[in-house]
């Protein structure tokens, strides 16, 4: 009977032991939100339009498409983009959810609950947009810029549960456009690789 009580043991421990070996490591920290500069902080008004709940599946990429000089004004430049689209366009709000300035602050625009709008041949359902100030076909992004975009993107990926892969550029979706220029298309490839290390590490 003891040598029996023996066996039950070690095969007991055995399992335990087994069971030990698949538990996961420590899964990674949830990544807070990066500093956003709420609409009311740059001046802006909230939408008026009810909101369309939209299942955010994408990030997309999109450039300003303007040579942004270094004294501009990226407060000024939001509020006159908002009456823009509100008035001569007849858009719900600044077609993109966040605007990343060159010194790396970030603006939030549109509510990510209301789906974007686009000039060009492509359905913005189900992507979170994200723009850059700038004329990057002539322009480089800066440093501060990219780690803010980094940073967001990582946050809306784990936010959406979005793979790095599925972070995009406009002209992924439309032959329309060069958007987001070729000094920050160039760069998609290592932006994800950072979001995928980010994500993997928990980065705070």
């Amino acid at each position: 009977m003891a040598r029996m009580r023996g066996l039950l043991a070690g095969l007991l421990l055995v399992l335990v032991l087994a069971g030990c070996a698949q538990v996961p490591k420590t899964l990674p920290k949830p990544l807070p939100a990066p500093p956003l500069l709420s609409v009311d902080t740059w001046g802006g008004s909230a939408s008026s339009a009810p909101a369309q709940p939209q299942r955010i599946e994408r990030i997309t990429l999109h450039h300003q498409g303007e040579t942004w000089a270094p004294e501009a004004d990226p407060a000024a430049y939001l509020r006159r983009l908002q009456q823009w689209s509100r008035l001569s366009k007849r858009w719900a709000d600044i077609p993109y959810h966040y605007v990343i300035a060159p010194d790396g602050r970030i603006y939030s625009a549109r509510p990510q609950s209301i789906a974007g709008d686009t000039n060009t041949a492509y359905d913005p359902r189900g992507h979170a947009l994200v723009m850059l100030l700038g004329n990057f076909e002539h322009q480089t992004p800066t440093p501060a810029a990219l780690e803010s975009s980094i940073a967001l993107l990582a946050w809306l990926a784990q936010q959406h549960r979005i793979a790095p892969d599925g972070i995009a550029s406009h002209r992924d979706f439309s032959q329309q456009t060069v958007c987001p220029g070729a000094q920050l298309y160039a760069r998609l490839p290592a932006l994800r690789e950072a979001v995928a290390a980010r994500l993997a590490a928990g980065v705070r």
